[in-house]
């Protein structure tokens, strides 16, 4: 059984949520290296291609004109990984500006000493210097920044809550801070663009920013879940809001009614994004990488009476390459009009 210091989340609910978190980042590290070896090990590790060095055949399957097939798909990965990278940082210098305008709009206060903000602060534990208050802030709170991450809050909350629940919302956004949310999530994001064609790790990342809020509330909700709970509902109908897109939001309407059933001492089963569509979306680009990684990790053979390049084999083909795929005689080569060079 899982130890847990939370009395509001009972053994089986923390034991699920752990696995479920370790599934999740598991499958995102197996899916960027599944991706990434197969495309660039051959290309890195020289020694790859001795190992398929001097094969023409893999029982009936030809190398060769897999190669042929192959290196066109091979190319288009290249391209597609080119094509992310660009994305990716297209993506993050958009949200870097995005970010910089949205807090460049905002007239920040700073908590002083005896306000409702500064009091809930050391209540909360969290250092009153990260705190930005906002007047007419869209959004109850949010947390920013990479390196020195700051609180912004809105203003209207010192009214909205009591004591411990604005205390409590500074416990969550605090604890967002300390975990360097902003920046590893950042770094997903960067990720998920990236390989933008591979869906599920874009949808493993989701599972991954939900879990973050589920984390930042058992650190808030510790000794007072019911609290935390009350805040949660009491600022449900504010909605999200606008907020930077480098930011983590406090308010999260799609996981309401998780967060809140978790501090009732409930077990709602920890959902998550992925859909068969997605996993079956990544299995097939993984087989497509899988074998022309290989295939390109095959080297043609130089052939040593023509001096023609490519050498004289199925490549001579051309457009045939695909019906020369299996050796053997056979109804589709002799369509194609020729038998194996191997069996002269």
């Amino acid at each position: 059984m899982t130890p847990t210091a939370d009395p509001y989340r009972g053994p089986k609910l923390a034991s699920r949520e752990q696995r479920q978190r370790r599934a999740v980042l598991l499958g995102i590290g197996i899916l960027i290296v599944l991706v990434l070896s197969p495309l660039f090990s051959h290309h890195l590790f020289r020694g790859t291609e001795a190992l398929l060095a001097g094969k023409e055949h893999i029982g009936p399957l030809c190398l060769v004109a897999l190669h042929v097939l192959m290196e066109p798909v091979h190319g288009a990965f290249h391209i597609l990984f080119a094509a992310g990278v660009i994305y990716a940082v297209f993506d993050r210098i958009r949200a870097w500006r995005h970010g910089r305008g949205v807090l460049a709009s905002l007239e920040v206060e700073h908590a002083e000493p005896g306000d409702p903000f500064w009091n809930a602060a050391g209540e909360a534990g969290v250092d009153p210097g990260m705190l930005h208050v906002v007047a007419g802030l869209p959004t109850p709170a949010f947390t920013i920044g990479l390196l020195r991450p700051r609180i912004y809050i809105a203003r209207a909350l010192a009214e909205t809550l009591t004591g411990p629940q604005l205390a409590a919302v500074l416990a969550h956004e605090g604890a967002h801070g300390a975990r360097r949310d902003p920046m590893r999530l950042m770094l997903l994001r960067f990720l998920t663009c990236m390989l933008f064609w591979i869906p599920a790790l874009r949808r493993l990342a989701a599972d991954v920013a939900d879990e973050a809020e589920v984390q930042a509330d058992d650190v808030a909700a510790a000794g007072q879940p019911l609290v935390l709970a009350s805040a949660i509902v009491a600022l449900a109908r504010s909605g999200p809001g606008a907020i930077p897109r480098a930011a983590v939001g406090f308010q999260r309407p799609e996981l309401l009614e998780r967060r809140v059933r978790r501090l009732l001492g409930q077990d709602p089963l920890p959902s998550t994004h992925l859909t068969r569509r997605s996993l079956f979306g990544a299995s097939v680009a993984l087989v497509l990488v899988f074998i022309s990684g290989a295939a390109m990790a095959h080297p043609l053979p130089a052939d040593a009476h023509a001096g023609a390049t490519p050498p004289e084999h199925c490549t001579t083909h051309g457009s045939y390459a695909a019906l020369h795929l299996f050796c053997p005689e056979g109804p589709l080569h002799r369509f194609a009009g020729s038998d194996c060079p191997h069996a002269r």
